[in-house]
């Protein structure tokens, strides 16, 4: 790996829903994103059924790494194609970041 170059994993996760079911995936990630993430909400909606309501923080028991292998993870991503995911991946339910006061100043600014 070269200095700077983002490592990636394979992820499984899992959460155990009770009588609603389960949610799970496997997927490709930055492990940059993953730390990010952890500990942040992940709001899924209603993907078990009406009322069913699917939420909580990521947690890193939530997630099973597959391979760090580069290699193997560069011909995966070359076979199923670069960002695979099947099922769900949790990253793509995080909350959308609102920008910072400072950058709506800045844009202001400019825009005077």
């Amino acid at each position: 790996m070269f200095k700077g170059e983002t490592m990636k994993a394979i992820y499984t996760f899992f959460w155990d829903c009770g009588r609603m079911g389960s949610v799970e995936g496997l997927f490709v990630a930055n492990k940059d994103d993953i730390e990010n993430a952890l500990g942040k909400p992940i709001y899924f909606g209603e993907i078990l059924g009406k009322h069913s309501e699917i939420f909580g923080d990521l947690k890193k028991e939530d997630l099973t790494i597959k391979s760090e292998d580069q290699n193997f993870i560069k011909e995966f991503e070359r076979i199923l194609g670069e960002g695979f995911s099947t099922g769900y991946n949790p990253l793509d339910y995080l909350p959308e970041e609102e920008p910072d006061d400072e950058d709506e100043d800045e844009d202001d600014e400019e825009s005077e």
